[in-house]
């Protein structure tokens, strides 16, 4: 048994469970209570703070996705190189990480682009003024969530067709 294989394993599955988990319980769980119970200032604060402790779980988790599942990938005996695309499995594997690069791209943009404008957001709720495009912002960060989440669910679909190719 190679055991350094197994470990890499353990920690790609652990990664997705970090990351995707995160996504459907922010998306699925805590979103929807947070809108429902909250007035739109105080659940752009909790969202916010949501966010920015759940971002650097998100960042560690690609890391590790992309060392371990390059280490999978080249032990795979259905791999034949970079970018030979001949195969049922390779077509898979292509087509998953195109999502895993959507779900990255989102991530970057949620956590460099939205959660930034959310913050100034929240400095000027602290300062007593009111932001114009506090609910604009929360749609597209609960539409993004939700968007990753889903591509989250492509990438497994992806994943479990070439484990069986």
């Amino acid at each position: 048994m190679n055991w350094l294989l197994a470990l890499a394993y353990f920690a790609h599955f652990t990664a997705t469970v970090i990351w995707v988990g995160g996504l459907a319980l922010l998306s699925l769980v805590i979103w929807p209570v947070v809108k429902q119970t909250l007035p739109p200032t105080d659940a752009s604060r909790v969202m916010t703070a949501l966010q920015k402790r759940f971002s650097p779980l998100a960042i560690l988790s690609l890391a590790v996705l992309t060392g371990t599942g390059l280490m999978q990938m080249s032990a795979a005996p259905q791999y034949e190189g970079l970018l030979v695309i001949d195969n049922g499995w390779s077509i898979a594997m292509l087509i998953k990480h195109i999502g895993y690069a959507v779900m990255v791209g989102i991530g970057a943009y949620l956590t460099w682009g939205l959660l930034p404008q959310l913050a100034h957001n929240a400095l000027l709720l602290d300062a007593g003024k009111a932001p114009a495009d506090l609910e604009k912002l929360q749609k597209r960060q609960s539409l993004l969530h939700a968007l990753n989440f889903a591509c989250g669910l492509f990438v497994l679909l992806f994943t479990a067709f070439a484990r069986v190719l």
